[in-house]
């Protein structure tokens, strides 16, 4: 793949980069990447991904956008209530950066779809918001190799790390929040959620999908990455393999 000028222009500032150069550039252009989810997450993952020249992603969300959701999801407008999230991520993306095509899916992924919903992926962003859909993420990644960088955020604090659980030294999802099925989920509609936060979580989100696209600097696999807006500080903590995971054997 060779840039066109209007490449060279758009993404000059990953170009100057050493860590990128023309060569990382053109690899994120022929990348793939699956979002769980276009929510307050994914919006922003989704428009950084899309700014950066990731050439394809697949978006995976079943819901329609609501008022309500406008306060974080800064992907869609006022004019796009009511409509599928999906369609009208597509239509964002095409307006900020045509150079990236948008495989919208209308639907809720499990088990059963996930190979569907994953072929061809190289990277996972997850950005859902129920215990059961990340378990079934992290399982189809796991068992597809796939990298998962999965992201949470609760009322002023939240959470992302990067999981290949595939290798030996390296940590699955299940390793961290174990394998209960009957784990409550609680929504930000019962317990709110400050709205910039979800931006905060979906770009570092985007970035790690970069990185694993096109690596550069420390390696996050492995690590914690721990948000308490209210307290204004990032800490980040190792994470361990648990020995009595099923990804340990």
């Amino acid at each position: 793949m060779t840039l066109t000028d209007p490449q060279l222009d758009r993404y000059a500032r990953h170009i100057v980069l050493k860590e990128i150069g023309g060569a990382g550039q053109q690899k994120l252009l022929g990348s793939h990447v699956a979002l769980i989810g276009a929510g307050g997450i994914g919006s922003p993952a989704i428009q950084y991904l899309a700014a950066a020249g990731v050439g394809r992603l697949t978006v995976i969300d079943d819901d329609e956008v609501s008022l309500s959701n406008l306060q974080r999801q800064t992907l869609f407008t006022t004019r796009d209530v009511g409509g599928s999230k999906v369609a009208m991520t597509a239509n964002a993306v095409q307006r900020l950066n045509p150079d990236v095509h948008v495989s919208p899916r209308q639907m809720r992924f499990d088990a059963e779809n996930a190979a569907a919903l994953l072929f061809g992926a190289d990277v996972v962003i997850d950005g859902s918001d129920n215990f059961a859909t990340r378990l079934a993420v992290a399982d189809a990644t796991h068992e597809r190799h796939i990298p998962l960088i999965s992201a949470a955020v609760g009322q002023f604090d939240g959470q992302l790390a990067v999981y290949r659980g595939w290798e030996a030294d390296k940590p699955c999802y299940r390793c961290l929040v174990g394998s209960d099925p009957d784990r409550p989920d609680v929504s930000c509609a019962e317990q709110g959620v400050i709205g910039a936060l979800t931006g905060v979580l979906g770009s570092l989100a985007a970035l790690e999908a970069i990185r694993a696209l096109v690596p550069f600097g420390s390696d996050p696999a492995g690590s914690l990455l721990l948000i308490d807006a209210l307290a204004f500080r990032f800490r980040t903590i190792i994470l361990p393999k648990d020995p009595g995971c099923r990804c340990a054997g």
